[in-house]
């Protein structure tokens, strides 16, 4: 057969043969690249307290860290794995850390937040290449179904541990030096995996009918980032302000003309031609909420004990081993259970999990510093999330014929993404609305001296009530404190709200959406759906595609 890529497929040894030349490098290198641009893409959850103090953010600022990095990867992951293709995985993986190295040295002497925002677009861009190519690379080599999928659980373990230990790391060093220490060690990191990706991999491609979609590519990132921003901006500025509004209406303009372009193109980023199946159409809704929920519930985690508690960095990453650490834990269970249980009921129960570990959450006292509280809720979230994130693809690639396995795969990799963007964005928005008016509400009945009152309000009028948290003891409008904090407390917990409703409303989507639908499970003779047609963002679910 041929792969979905337009590669062909290798008609090697039996399994047990000898490997491929070069499996083993490449497989050392890839499992490198992934693990870097994971640690990439979380490390700035333990340090967002302390941006917020050195920095001096307000408002939606912390969230633009985060959407940043993970906007980046949105828009371009599929141009990315087309470049890939055409000129070359290790160079596309290569030109990905050099990304990498230098976002890290941008974020690690920014003078600014609006700095750190660009060293974090940065990191995306790389991490956005890293992922893609690096998944093709180590598909490349391998020559059997079973082959390829030890490769890619390999390759999957060290995504996990990337995101389960980049919090942890970060940490360590904040407490040691400064946060900007964390960022010179990931340029670092970024720059092993640069030497070792050219010494140790393997040059692989596959330019055969593949080309760019300029136009897809240029209405998708412009609709995307202007619905972004108008989402972020209008709890801070107002949803009536002029600029939020264009943003609203642009955007939806240039989503509508994107859709446009792809029903036309000769080569779509996007097929749309998917969705005419319910059982893709349902899982790939479901994807994009349920992530939305376990992302939103850990930006609400991160800001909950860093901006908001001013929570010690390595105190702060201590949660994030339990949020992020099953994904990687869990791996050879899931694969297990994905071959003895249809995988549309797994990812019922995943989110279903999650939906009670985020109700939990809604119950956690803002002024208890404890952790303890955390284990229970955090814990559930991570077990139904490393069993959503499998089976999420395992439902989609069952839906779709096999030549359209590929494309499937590297969709619902995007709407999964698409969902972890959308998780801070609306949590932040719902958190410090809420937070607002609370602090609003409470602060004329605080009996405040009219002095601390007055300063009190002119600091949230100008950065929020995140900002009146952020006082130094002493100075004016830091007696409103206590009242801030409450009303974050209940901002932050309406957020955890959000997010477990989020996750029931997915659970319910799989759970009476396929009512009927089986997906196809996964045999030795469903190799060729292993490599996307397009680029698989690399996640755990990409196990599952060999």
């Amino acid at each position: 057969m041929s792969l979905n890529n337009g590669t062909s497929a290798s008609h090697g040894p039996a399994a047990g043969a000898a490997r491929t030349p070069g499996y083993a490098g490449t497989l050392a290198a890839a499992c490198c690249a992934v693990f870097v641009a994971q640690v990439a893409n979380a490390l700035p959850a333990s340090l967002n307290g302390l941006f917020q103090q050195d920095l001096h953010t307000h408002g939606s600022q912390l969230t633009w860290i985060t959407s940043a990095f993970m906007i980046a990867v949105v828009c371009f992951e599929f141009t990315f794995g087309v470049l890939g293709d055409l000129f070359g995985r290790r160079r596309l993986v290569v030109a990905g850390t050099a990304l990498v190295a230098v976002g890290s040295a941008v974020a690690a002497l920014a003078p600014s937040i609006h700095v750190l925002w660009i060293g974090a677009a940065v990191n995306g861009l790389g991490a956005g290449a890293m992922f893609p190519g690096s998944l093709t690379a180590i598909t490349a080599v391998t020559r059997t179904a079973r082959e390829r999928a030890h490769v890619v659980a390999v390759w999957s373990g060290f995504l996990s541990a990337g995101a389960a230990v980049s919090p942890l790391l970060g940490g360590m060093f904040a407490k040691v030096g400064s946060w900007r220490g964390s960022f010179w060690v990931l340029v670092a990191l970024a720059l092993v995996s640069a030497v070792l990706t050219l010494t140790l991999a393997t040059e692989s491609r596959a330019p055969e009918g593949r080309r760019l979609d300029v136009a897809g590519q240029i209405t998708f990132t412009l609709g995307f980032v202007l619905l972004l921003y108008a989402a972020t901006e209008g709890p801070e500025s107002g949803w009536t302000a002029l600029p939020v509004i264009l943003a609203f209406a642009f955007g939806a303009c240039a989503l509508a003309a994107f859709v446009v372009v792809e029903l036309g193109a000769e080569s779509p980023i996007f097929d749309l031609n998917l969705f005419r199946g319910r059982a893709f159409t349902v899982s790939s809704v479901a994807a994009v909420i349920g992530m939305l929920a376990f992302l939103g519930a850990c930006f609400s985690t991160s800001m909950w004990l860093g901006p908001v508690q001013h929570q010690d960095p390595l105190r702060v990453a201590i949660p994030f081993l339990l949020l992020q650490g099953p994904a990687f834990v869990l791996i050879p269970v899931v694969s297990r259970l994905l071959h003895r249980v249809a995988a549309s009921w797994l990812l019922t129960s995943g989110f279903v999990l999650m939906a009670v570990g985020c109700l939990l959450c809604t119950r956690l006292d803002v002024k208890d510093r404890g952790l303890g509280a955390l284990v229970a809720p955090d814990l559930l979230i991570g077990v139904g999330f490393a069993l959503t994130v499998s089976s999420v693809t395992a439902v989609a690639l069952g839906s779709v014929p096999l030549k359209l396995a590929g494309m499937a795969s590297a969709t619902t990799n995007m709407l999964r993404d698409l969902g972890f963007v959308l998780g801070p964005v609306i949590v932040t928005a719902v958190a410090f609305s809420g937070a607002g008016r609370a602090f609003a509400a409470h602060l004329s009945g605080a009996h405040l001296p009219a002095d601390q009152l007055a300063a009190a309000r002119g600091v949230a009028e100008s950065g929020g009530t995140i900002a009146v948290n952020g006082l130094p003891a002493g100075t004016p409008g830091a007696a409103a404190h206590g009242v801030a904090l409450e009303a974050l407390g209940s901002g932050f917990s309406t957020a955890f709200l959000v997010c477990g409703v989020a996750a029931a409303v997915a659970a319910a989507l799989t759970a009476f959406g396929m009512l009927g639908l089986h997906a196809r499970k996964p045999t030795e003779t469903d190799a060729p759906a292993s490599v996307p047609q397009g680029p698989d963002t690399g996640s755990p679910e990409s196990a599952l595609t060999a």
